[in-house]
């Protein structure tokens, strides 16, 4: 795969909620700048419901995105960047990523935890949505020479 900008691969635990609303802002703000993807360490078998209505709310449709596995890209695609989104990911993620010039850690509360009244539930996916939203049109790489 032939990309002219450098790949930034967001992972997660299940690339199910926060991974996935990271990509769809990372496309949105840096898009010309980064190749925005997402993985899952234990991807699940769908994006979260919840995660796809409140992305809708604000206009990003995430709907058709689905999860994917690490091993789709360890190896695979030049990735230059990494953001871990979640402490579990952060824990089990490879350390080290051939080809990887940055790796950012910016851990979420994992919105699919929520409990209560499906309001309830909205509610944290809106609050882990407008942070993600927040950290995704500031993120840079960590490091100079990710371009390489």
């Amino acid at each position: 795969m032939q990309t002219t900008n450098p790949i930034v691969l967001i992972l997660c635990t299940g690339n199910s909620c926060r991974s996935q609303m990271a990509e769809a802002f990372l496309r949105k703000y840096q898009g010309d700048q980064f190749e925005a993807h997402s993985a899952g360490m234990e991807p699940q078998g769908e994006v979260h419901p919840l995660a796809i209505k409140v992305m809708a709310e604000i206009g990003i449709d995430i709907s058709q995105q689905k999860p994917k596995s690490v091993s789709a890209y360890l190896g695979v695609l030049p990735v230059r960047a990494i953001i871990i989104v979640c402490d579990k990911a952060g824990q089990s993620c490879p350390r080290i990523w051939p080809g990887t010039h940055s790796r950012t850690f910016i851990p979420f509360d994992d919105p699919a935890d929520a409990t209560g009244t499906e309001e309830e539930k909205l509610t944290v996916f809106r609050r882990v949505r407008n942070e993600i939203d927040t950290a995704m049109k500031a993120w840079q790489p960590n490091k100079e020479g990710y371009r390489s």
